[in-house]
């Protein structure tokens, strides 16, 4: 009769003449496959990643997309021309007001003879920077809680609550704006908001220095991310990677210096860059980006041309609420581009800026109809999530959450 042994080391039966039976892979090649999402909380989205393990060490890395997909490119297709603004809120929820901006100037290239007054123009560039902010501290937040600092949590969301609020006193709503329309603003800024935009942007520097006390030197927060999360500047290059990404890698790219639109020209302001090209130096990227648009916001609260807020072009611009009541004239021009909308001459435009994520690019066609023939959306998150398999694999899978976060996507910005 044989006898069996069952050795846990090596997990393989072995009969009384030392012959085995079963034979269990060699420890080298056992690997474990895990599933990390799509309802995995750091993933901050539905983004399924399928690892292949080594023990703790990430072999393979692959990313699952398309949980969230909305098919906001070809609704595009069917909505008029204005009507597409509040489908771009929707891209990218935590940077709205950017995809507001990028395809408006898209439209208005298109346009070509509407000429947007200085003071719309100032306005998009601080509500831009505004929603920087905003993204910005929501990615501080929730990062750190990744990585287990629950108190930056609560101070980054304190001030992000200051945002919102300017937000709604603008366009009555705290997050999908639609605020930035063709041809300049949505509404006439409304009494005050020197007041509330001064009052936050005078005490916001003091509160990012509050987080760099709480995180700078911290012997937890620089162990979970120094030297975690290096990618080759090569791969990230290769990749189309943009953003704070590839500022924390040396290279010093952004729209809003190297493209200009929207009278950012007109702004002082640096570009922060770092070389070390790990999590610590995205979030010391980002962190002085928090700063650089604290200041071009007071630069804009201080210089705020006067004028008007929308373009004169009656055919194109919903005419003011009295004018419509009292005028025969706009109330026919108010009817005309709410029932059938506005033509757009053919053509086809390519118009980038820069989003708190990296660079937004919408190539956009018209076929001379009141409708788009194509709006197609370059988004800096689709191109950065590329980077993530050579971000993780090699690395542990305690380092995998660090390094995640440090990209700082939003899935609705890749699953369009």
């Amino acid at each position: 009769m044989r006898e069996t042994t069952l050795h846990t080391d090596s997990i393989t039966a072995i009969d009384a003449t030392h012959e085995p039976l079963i034979q269990a892979p060699a420890p080298s090649t056992r690997h474990m496959i895990l599933n990390m999402g799509p309802q995995h909380p750091s993933t901050h989205g539905v983004l399924r990643i399928v690892l292949e393990l080594d023990g703790e060490t990430i072999l393979k890395a692959v990313p699952d997309i398309g949980f969230l997909h909305t098919g906001i490119e070809k609704n595009c297709e069917v909505k008029t021309w204005q009507q597409v603004v509040t489908l771009t809120d929707r891209v990218d929820y935590l940077s709205n007001l950017s995809n507001n901006l990028v395809y408006a100037l898209s439209v208005e290239k298109l346009i070509g003879d509407i000429e947007i007054p200085s003071k719309a123009q100032w306005m998009r560039v601080m509500l831009a920077e505004l929603q920087r902010l905003n993204s910005h501290l929501v990615w501080l937040g929730t990062h750190a809680l990744d990585i287990g600092a629950m108190t930056m949590f609560f101070y980054c969301f304190r001030e992000r609550e200051d945002i919102l609020r300017i937000f709604e006193m603008f366009s009555g709503q705290r997050m999908m704006t639609s605020y930035i329309r063709i041809g300049g603003l949505a509404l006439e800024p409304p009494r005050g908001w020197q007041q509330a935009v001064g009052k936050f942007i005078n005490a916001f520097p003091s509160k990012v220095d509050e987080y760099e006390e709480l995180l700078n030197n911290n012997p937890i927060w620089k162990r979970r991310t120094q030297g975690v999360g290096f990618v080759p500047l090569e791969d990230l290059l290769d990749l189309g990677v943009t953003g704070p990404m590839i500022r924390a890698a040396g290279v010093k790219w952004d729209v809003r210096k190297d493209e200009p639109y929207s009278s950012y020209d007109q702004f002082e302001f640096e570009i922060p860059v770092h070389t070390e090209n790990d999590v610590y130096a995205r979030y010391r990227v980002r962190m002085e980006e928090m700063r650089q648009s604290a200041r071009i916001i007071k630069q804009a609260l201080e210089g705020m041309p006067e004028g008007a807020w929308q373009a004169s072009a009656p055919k194109i611009v919903l005419p003011e609420r009295e004018k419509m009541k009292t005028q025969m004239e706009a109330l026919i021009y108010h009817f005309k581009i709410v029932t059938e909308g506005f033509r757009v001459p053919a053509g086809e435009v390519y118009q980038a800026v820069e989003s708190p994520r990296g660079e937004i690019g919408y190539y956009v066609v018209s076929n001379g109809t009141s409708k788009p023939y194509r709006v197609f959306m370059r988004t800096p998150s689709f191109g950065n999530l590329q980077a993530l398999a050579p971000l993780l694999e090699g690395r542990l899978l305690a380092d995998s959450i660090a390094s995640l976060g440090s990209m700082d996507f939003v899935l609705g910005d890749v699953d369009r």
